[in-house]
């Protein structure tokens, strides 16, 4: 493994991450506050700040050990979640889905805010030399990192925010049985992404509809810059 390499692909990835991450956990708080539940809000948990949502063996341990030990063909990682009370939301089974949705939501509009500015960037005459490629590439980890977050948290079982989006749109009976998965969800999860379930039958459908929703929401701005 080349470190240099390394070394670049941190650098390039870090700013794409941390926002991704950051700004995920907080949608979660806002909404959460927006609907009645202002745990997150009390907690100090409903701001921009990273080290606030840093869990140090999900963000920090995980994601490097995974990354040695696939030789960086995979990388797995969690942020701390953001406290919600949802018997304190005003209509809880309905509000849940608002709420679990604001997470994802906040990546898709990341991920397209990182695709237009790498269209600026280039309207603008940056090449990919030097340094002005090391911003063209920000921009592009920017738009991968937020379109995996994206479709991965829309994974359907809980404890991820599409699971918690099903449990709020399932009859009460099939919806008390999803939601009891949840203390184990993570581990179904991480099973699942190991045998290519989820990457082979989720992430890359789901992930091919985002790139083609976001190519038909950058047509006025490609138009723009031509």
């Amino acid at each position: 493994m080349d470190f240099n390499n390394l070394i670049q692909t941190v650098l390039i990835y870090a700013l794409p991450v941390i926002f991704a991450i950051t700004v995920h956990e907080a949608a979660h708080g806002y909404a959460a506050k927006r609907f009645g539940d202002d745990t997150a809000w009390m907690l100090g948990r409903m701001t921009f700040n990273p080290l606030k949502h840093i869990d140090p063996l999900g963000t920090l341990l995980m994601p490097v050990l995974i990354y040695f030990a696939t030789s960086g063909a995979f990388v797995f990682g969690y942020a701390k979640p953001v406290p919600v009370r949802f018997d304190r939301l005003r209509h809880p089974k309905r509000d849940m889905v608002w709420v679990a949705l604001a997470g994802p939501g906040a990546n898709l509009l990341q991920a397209l805010l990182w695709a237009v500015l790498l269209f600026v960037l280039i309207a603008l005459g940056l090449n990919m030399e030097a340094s002005e490629r090391f911003f063209l590439e920000m921009c592009r980890a920017g738009v991968l990192v937020n379109v995996v977050m994206f479709a991965f948290n829309l994974f359907p079982l809980p404890p991820l925010d599409g699971g918690r989006v099903l449990v709020g749109l399932l009859p009460n009976k099939p919806a008390y049985w999803l939601a009891r998965l949840e203390p184990w969800g993570f581990f179904i999860v991480l099973g699942l992404v190991i045998l290519g379930v989820v990457s082979n039958y989720w992430m890359q459908p789901v992930m091919r509809l985002t790139y083609s929703l976001l190519d038909l929401l950058l047509t006025p701005v490609t138009y723009l810059l031509r």
